[in-house]
């Protein structure tokens, strides 16, 4: 399985896919890439904006909502790349149109799979740490499952100076391991996540002076530990879903 997880599409003041155009280029290796614009509601001009940052790269990009049948044009797909937006309104129409199933038996078998966004958050057992709001409501929040553990992508550290009094996104993170035991791999603009295999490898340079790394593992019990370059540990971690403290099922 080979995975490229990206936190963010578009670093400040840089162009979309900019800060990390050496490493998807070398991650698709020179395949036909298939992009899924559902995240977005005008998924033509989000296809355009891809086509636009990868052809003068020369990869080729085709939208999957062009396709008279995403199912078929999934199972012949050389590469996926789930793009950004909002994770609900991706996970209901991956439902809708029955393409859970299908990218989960592709990538399973080999096909690249790429995320930015919201696509790396499907890309964890549910979606129940995105950060976004819920637009629209799937049918489930069990996501892909390509990884054992929950993904956080945007990951923002609280600010020591703000005046917000509301819960910062760590305090969100933590009334999740209240309901539920597994681990929650929080990803600082401008990295990534790499998987190949039995190797996970976090990559990219954090945004902001304040970041103190690329990336941040939550756990229930445990304090947030900061990680970097090779984090195949992860891989063996299993989750225990709608588990309150001393195993007690919570519904």
């Amino acid at each position: 399985m080979h995975l490229l997880l990206l936190s963010n599409s578009t670093n400040h003041d840089s162009g979309y896919l900019a800060h990390a155009v050496d490493q998807v280029l070398e991650f698709l290796d020179g395949a036909p890439l298939t992009f899924v614009p559902f995240a977005l509601a005008d998924h033509e001009a989000y296809t355009q904006r891809v086509i636009d940052a990868l052809a003068p790269h020369g990869v080729e990009v085709t939208g999957l909502h062009a396709a008279a049948d995403p199912v078929e044009a999934v199972q012949r797909a050389r590469a996926v790349f789930v793009g950004g937006g909002n994770t609900f309104r991706l996970l209901a129409t991956l439902q809708r149109l029955a393409l859970l199933e299908p990218l989960r038996e592709r990538v399973r078998s080999d096909m690249p799979y790429m995320g930015a966004s919201a696509g790396t958050n499907i890309a964890g057992g549910t979606i129940r740490t995105t950060n976004d709001m819920p637009i629209v409501q799937p049918s489930s929040f069990d996501a892909l499952g390509l990884v054992p553990f929950q993904l956080n992508p945007h990951f923002i550290d609280a600010d020591p100076a703000s005046t917000h009094r509301g819960e910062t996104r760590e305090q969100r993170l933590a009334e999740f391991l209240e309901e539920n035991d597994a681990a929650v791999l929080g990803l600082r603009e401008g990295t990534w996540l790499r998987v190949d295999d039995e190797r996970a490898t976090i990559g990219g340079t954090a945004v902001g002076a304040a970041a103190p790394g690329p990336a941040v593992v939550f756990e229930r019990g445990a304090s947030p530990r900061e990680v970097s370059g090779d984090i195949s540990a992860l891989l063996t971690r299993r989750s225990r879903l709608d588990v309150r403290p001393g195993g007690v099922t919570s519904r």
